[in-house]
């Protein structure tokens, strides 16, 4: 069966996002009154597995092994939906 999962990778608390600082700034300089910005990934994965538990434990190692630095950063998914 064909799964699809929406991961979503965002920075640890704590760690510099120079990125999320570029895009606050670029808000406040138009008008924006913003206090802080995170800027993160999100990933859309589409999966071949015989079932929702096994779409989900590879969407889980997919995660750890590549798409997320577990050092410095967090991961959420959805539960894989069938497509």
């Amino acid at each position: 069966m064909t799964y699809r999962a929406k991961v979503y990778v965002t920075l640890k608390e704590g760690v510099l996002d120079p990125q999320g600082n570029a895009v606050r700034q670029g808000l406040n300089s138009l008008g924006h009154s913003v206090q802080d910005v995170r800027v993160g990934r999100f990933i859309v994965l589409t999966l071949e597995a015989e079932d929702e538990a096994s779409a989900k434990a590879q969407v889980e190692e997919m995660c750890r092994r590549l798409l997320a630095n577990p050092v410095i950063e967090d991961y959420t998914f959805d539960t894989p939906e069938e497509v």
